[in-house]
């Protein structure tokens, strides 16, 4: 799950980390804020109140417009398509799955509970059969009935790749691993019947047929992309401009890069729905180009929250924690973020400059310039999140990033770039989104510390929001000499398939909205996962994932920067409000509301 904020100079992004880490220090230890954790004079919760546990739900109310602020636009509103983490998060007030997480703070939030179905899946014939029963009064927008056929097309336009990139492919490989169905928009078969793996025998019953059993199959029903779409409402490419709602709100306008607001779907029954509570009467978003700007007017009380639950700015947080420490959370999320080291792009198609990159960095710099040990996280030494099962955390460090070169090591990184034929180091360019300022300077921290070693590196800022065309593009990485790529990552959902198959597994690499950015083809990976989604001993899971994790960190495909932790606001208006390990610590949006000030 990708996550989507412009930085000035390196020493001006610097010396504000280094701050909020001064500051954060003495905010986790109680200091700072008006009042107690049990709330304070301005009516905020109080800080880190909603950190795994509900603030202020006896206060909430049915109606209202519910602010968020965004730094940029979603990828997409496509059900299909998108893959940013707010956006999934976002997009439960317009659709719908079989099933879903619960909205229950914390780790419970992973736990699945049915949503349009009666129940959790029927399985059977050795995990390769899933059988649902749909609930009664479950409609559309326009107040026809939600069918099994509309679900099944729903999952059936992720085929459709070629028109609709962007979005996760988890259940067209499992469905479908063979590659045998064109998708809706290309199917030619004589009986119209679309992907033979999901059949329908009435509109109440929907039934999946894998070819092969994985032990995280239902994980993926809950994801966004297996929301319903019903056929006749299917505008293709721009389906995301104005999606057909199947939950309590629908769009009412929407300029991208600019505002979207909700309003209430007057269809759509609460009997039916044992999720969603529908508290705001609307919801607006509205979407900024400068991080800074959008922080102020946060704080200012204009907007509620963040929509993309990435933690304030460095001056944001600044601000926050000296006046407002009230009203912010800091809860450990499930991200990880690392640069990739691009193989096409040379010379990094050789292990040993990839390595003389992890031994050059100076990793508590770049830890600093994520916004230091609480606000940024601990020093990443892996790739797998230690709330994933199979993570180790750091103790799982094979390069010393935590430990004896977490300064950066100058005399192994030569012997590394010694060892790949480039003892005078060599030229390469970081590709870094220009909306997010933390991003920018861990560039800029990076491109000082490789200096040192003899790595010249150029920083190119680009348009997050073109991501998926940028730097998920092989061919443009390559063209622009795109050697390390900074990023950010989250569980799909939690386990070792649900983080690392679309960065790790071969299959995976695409010509579009890639996100193996390291373009990773082992088979010996590859083989691990096949491996990992037939196991269904729990334990044998975990030794998998653990040995998944150290091959890849043994290729030197990334450099870890910190398994983070978020900072983030939530308005004196909010209540029910809480964090979810179902989103990597976000607030979960579908339930908030507004307090009632009565």
């Amino acid at each position: 799950m990708t996550t989507q904020r412009t930085s000035g100079r390196r020493k001006q992004a610097m010396a504000a980390a280094a701050v909020v880490a001064a500051l954060l220090t003495t905010a986790a230890c109680g200091g700072g804020g008006k009042d107690s954790d049990n709330g304070s004079k301005n009516g905020a919760a109080g800080f880190d109140a909603a950190n795994n546990k509900v603030a202020q739900a006896d206060l909430v109310k049915k109606g209202g417009t519910l602010k968020f602020a965004a730094p940029q636009d979603a990828d997409s509103w496509d059900t299909t398509r998108g893959y940013y983490g707010f956006m999934w998060n976002f997009a439960r007030y317009y659709s719908r799955q079989l099933v879903t997480n619960k909205t229950e703070p914390g780790k419970a939030g992973t736990e699945l509970t049915p949503d349009l179905a009666t129940g959790l899946a029927k399985i059977s014939d050795d995990g390769k059969t899933y059988t649902y029963t749909l609930r009664d009064d479950i409609t559309w927008e326009d107040g026809k009935p939600i069918t099994s056929k509309d679900i099944k097309y729903g999952i059936e336009r992720v085929w459709a790749q070629d028109v609709l990139s962007g979005g996760p492919t988890y259940l067209k490989e499992v469905l479908d691993p063979k590659g045998e169905y064109q998708g809706p928009y290309k199917d030619k078969s004589a009986d119209k019947l679309g992907l033979k793996a999901i059949e329908t025998p009435n509109d109440k019953t929907i039934v999946f047929k894998l070819p092969a059993a994985n032990s995280d199959f239902e994980e993926m029903l809950a994801l966004i992309s297996a929301s319903p779409v019903r056929q006749d409402k299917d505008t293709k490419s721009k389906y995301g401009l104005k999606p057909f709602s199947s939950g309590p709100y629908k769009f009412e306008s929407y300029s991208p890069g600019k505002d979207l607001t909700l309003v209430r779907n007057t269809a759509w029954k609460q009997s039916s729905d044992p999720i969603r509570k529908a508290y705001p009467d609307k919801i607006t978003v509205k979407f900024f180009s400068n991080a800074n700007d959008l922080d102020a007017r946060l704080i200012a009380g204009d907007y509620d929250l963040d929509l993309a639950q990435t933690s304030l700015s460095p001056q944001g947080r600044s601000t926050a924690l000296k006046e407002h420490k009230d009203n912010l959370d800091n809860p450990v999320s499930g991200y990880i973020r690392y640069a990739a080291l691009a193989q096409n792009v040379k010379p990094f198609d050789n292990i040993h400059c990839r390595k003389a990159v992890l031994y050059g960095a100076d990793h508590v710099s770049l830890q600093t310039a994520r916004g230091g040990p609480v606000a940024g996280g601990d020093i990443g030494t892996n790739m797998l999140p230690p709330g994933i099962p199979g993570g180790e955390g750091q103790k799982y460090d094979p390069y010393g990033m935590a430990g004896a070169n977490k300064g950066g090591n100058v005399a192994k990184a030569k012997e590394e770039l010694k060892a790949c034929g480039q003892p005078n180091g060599f030229k390469t360019k970081i590709a870094v989104r220009n909306n997010k300022p933390a991003e920018v300077a861990t560039a800029e921290s990076l491109q000082a510390s490789l200096k040192k070693v003899g790595i010249d590196v150029e920083i190119d800022q680009y348009d997050g929001a073109q991501n998926s065309s940028v730097v998920g593009s092989p061919s443009n990485v390559k063209k622009k000499g795109y050697g390390i790529i900074i990023m950010g990552w989250g569980a799909d959902f939690p386990s070792v398939q649900g983080f690392g198959l679309p960065l790790w597994h071969s299959k995976y690499i695409l010509e579009s909205a890639n996100n193996n950015y390291a373009l990773i083809e082992d088979k010996a990976i590859d083989g691990l996962f096949a491996d990992y989604t037939k196991t269904l001993d729990d334990a044998e899971r975990v030794r998998i994932a653990t040995e998944i994790n150290h091959k890849v960190m043994e290729g030197a495909y990334y450099l870890p920067f910190v398994f983070e932790r978020f900072l983030n606001w939530r308005s004196d208006r909010l209540a029910n409000v809480y964090t979810t390990d179902a989103y990597s610590g976000q607030y979960d949006f579908v339930n908030l509301g507004l307090k009632n000030t009565k």
